[in-house]
């Protein structure tokens, strides 16, 4: 997702964002890092106090990459909230290809592995979710509006709840190797949307 830059420092973002994915961030040094980006050890610690400080602005750059990648996305163009977030079911679908490193995530992996060791990563990893949550919320509170929904329902809720389905289905799929948890939990999380909204007999499930 993110895209490749000429400066050291997105370099090294590039790198974290990639390698973290693959193998975890215990698992990934600052030499490993260097090589990756194709920078000197000074030229990392003239950008990052440490690797810590690293992982927290990766998620901040994750962050910003991966929103761009779904803001420009197709399924904005929908007039209907509900179609405007069933589009994005689709899309997160259609980009769980290839190896697993390269459509999992890296705040949810990083969020995973240091919530206990690096208040920083958790905090930022965290933030990026939390933000791609409330992102959903503003549609799913306008498919709430017109629609309907059970009592305590809310866009923010279920923005939440998608997120958990995608981490979740993150996990199986780095259990098994493949992407066929993702593609599943998306299916049943579509037919949970469309019986919650009252469209179960709309011909999409």
């Amino acid at each position: 997702m993110p895209k490749k830059s000429g400066d050291a420092r997105t370099k090294l973002l590039d790198a974290a964002v990639e390698i973290v994915r693959e193998q975890g961030f215990s698992a990934t040094s600052v030499d490993q890092l260097c090589k990756k980006a194709g920078v000197t050890k000074g030229a990392f610690f003239h950008h990052f106090a440490s690797k810590e400080a690293l992982g927290a602005a990766a998620a901040d750059y994750w962050t910003e990459t991966s929103s761009n990648l779904f803001m420009e996305a197709d399924y904005n163009r929908h007039d209907d909230p509900l179609d405007r977030y069933l589009g994005y079911l689709d899309f997160r679908d259609e980009i769980a290809t290839g190896e697993v490193a390269e459509f999992t995530c890296y705040a949810g992996t990083s969020l995973q592995e240091c919530y206990g060791s690096s208040d920083a990563i958790r905090d930022a990893a965290y933030q990026s979710i939390a933000g791609h949550s409330a992102r959903l919320a503003d549609d799913l509170d306008q498919a709430i509006a017109k629609y309907g929904a059970p009592e305590g329902v809310t866009g923010l809720s279920l923005g939440l709840y998608t997120q958990a389905v995608l981490q979740g289905a993150f996990i199986l799929a780095k259990g098994q190797g493949d992407a066929a948890p993702v593609h599943d939990a998306i299916a049943h999380l579509r037919r949970y949307i469309l019986m919650l909204f009252g469209q179960a007999g709309s011909g999409e499930i």
